[in-house]
């Protein structure tokens, strides 16, 4: 794998998008709250939610994701990771008060847990190649499998988008190649979503 790229023009854009529209969806850069939950529902699919269970948001921004596994009732304790400071303090502040909800701006602090799951971290790649992004995804991927005891799930935003509605500054992952990459490096146990009406798709990687 390759050395990291610089994510300096990441951060800045989600800066940006929080300053913008402060802590809500659209502070996420999705476009409505009903849509980041669609995405939330796919991505706990890789959750065996009769247990208590320890998950890690990676990519959590304000952790709109505990929220959501507040209204849907399931026991976790729950992990965010971003790396935008000025988001992890907004999710500290979001979050004042609620057990179990734990956040951290150094990856290097991350504890394993159960699952990892993302939601929108690699889609965008400001100036960097679809080449060298692809690599940072198989790298962070790995990063995912070392972090995660049961399992990971992660979107993308699909390269069968409307080509008219494509953007240059965005990662357009191709499923096919991500789904046979997750069998052949990380389990025979793989599924790939892209049935929900959105310009994306889901892995799901269970281990075990």
């Amino acid at each position: 794998m390759t050395n990291s790229p610089n994510l300096d023009p990441v951060k800045a854009y989600f800066e940006e998008r929080i300053a913008a529209h402060g802590i809500s969806a659209r502070g996420a850069d999705w476009n409505s709250d009903a849509s980041q939950e669609i995405r939330f529902e796919q991505l706990l699919e890789i959750i065996d939610s009769s247990l208590p269970f320890s998950i890690l948001d990676y990519g959590c921004g304000y952790g709109a994701l505990a929220d959501y596994l507040i209204k849907k009732e399931l026991r976790a304790d729950y992990y965010g990771y971003d790396i935008v400071e000025k988001v992890i303090a907004a999710a500290w502040e979001h979050h004042a008060g609620k057990a179990n909800h734990t956040f951290y701006s150094d990856k290097n602090r991350l504890p394993v847990c159960d699952y990892v799951v993302a939601s929108g971290i690699f889609n965008f790649r400001a100036d960097h190649s679809f080449e060298a992004w692809s690599d940072y995804v198989l790298s962070v991927l790995h990063h995912f499998d070392s972090l995660s005891r049961k399992g990971f799930a992660s979107n993308f935003l699909t390269k069968y988008s409307d080509a008219d509605r494509m953007r240059a500054d965005l990662y357009y992952a191709d499923p096919g190649f991500l789904f046979d990459y997750c069998k052949r490096n990380f389990s025979k146990n793989v599924a790939l979503l892209h049935d929900y009406q959105l310009y994306d798709f889901t892995l799901l990687v269970r281990k075990g």
